[in-house]
């Protein structure tokens, strides 16, 4: 078949070794600035960026393949975000290269990982658990009949709370979008507000969450807006953002902000995912 001038982006070779140097690592502050928080700076948050790795393989001391899931945690105050299709090739650069056992793998990925971050990341084998809807307590915004006109940029004027009234609830989406800013690929998530204070607005928030339909930012980002523009708009006292985002290329990512002392969700994994 000629591919030529079909819309299927540029031949990327494909590692024929482990190598390193694959990992592209993305300064945090980066994206951090626009939402005025200075690098450097104590950090609003704490969280982490948790990566679920479904295609992991390497070759035993005989050539033999071996494959694996992994799960791979990287801490928000790390200096450095690890760019996904950089991680996709890195985990890619495995496959012909012959390892004693899966622990080393691990031990190899999370030493690389550490330097490319600027911080400890953990590798651990296997994936969490799969989250069940029906288990699942909080309010689904996407059941509210509401007219939305705004899919970017994200517009936080939307977002609003009744400091009359207070809540403690979680709120939850599945549809949350928002765009890869270097491939310009759509990246489809689920998210959940945890949060206590004033009530916040569910329809101005599902409209706030679906103004990031157009919008290019990495998703590490975009969930550390979603917390900044909350946490500005509505002052809850305690808030938790997590999203959980659909597979690409054999990977995941889940990541998640909550003002300092509040315990982390549950480590699932959704029924999209």
């Amino acid at each position: 078949m000629d591919t030529e001038g079909l819309p299927l982006g540029r031949h990327v070779d494909y590692p024929r070794r482990y190598d390193a140097t694959l990992l592209f690592p993305i300064p945090r502050a980066q994206g951090r600035a626009p939402l005025g928080l200075a690098d450097g700076a104590p950090l609003p948050f704490t969280g982490n960026d948790r990566w679920h790795a479904y295609e992991v393989s390497w070759l035993d001391l005989r050539g033999k393949p071996v494959v694996a899931t992994l799960t791979i945690t990287v801490p928000a105050d790390t200096p450095h975000l690890v760019e996904s299709k950089s991680l996709k090739l890195y985990l890619n650069s495995f496959n012909a290269t012959r390892f004693a056992d899966a622990a080393e793998v691990r031990a190899r990925i999370a030493a690389d990982l550490s330097r490319a971050a600027g911080g400890p990341v953990q590798v651990g084998a296997g994936l969490p658990p799969l989250a069940s809807s029906r288990a699942d307590d909080a309010f689904l915004l996407d059941t509210l009949d509401v007219d939305i006109v705004a899919y970017g940029p994200p517009d936080a004027s939307l977002l609003a709370a009744d400091a009359g009234d207070t809540a403690a609830e979680t709120l939850r989406s599945d549809l949350l979008k928002s765009n890869c800013p270097v491939t310009g690929q759509p990246d489809w998530a689920s998210v959940r507000i945890a949060y206590a204070g004033p009530r916040i607005d569910r329809a101005g928030l599902l409209r706030y969450l679906v103004s990031f339909r157009d919008h290019a930012e990495f998703h590490e980002q975009c969930v550390e807006r979603i917390f900044a523009d909350v946490m500005a708009r509505c002052a809850p006292r305690t808030l938790s953002v997590e999203a959980r985002y659909t597979r690409r290329g054999g990977l995941d990512i889940n990541p998640w902000r909550a003002t300092p002392g509040l315990a982390q969700p549950a480590v699932l994994r959704d029924e999209r995912q």
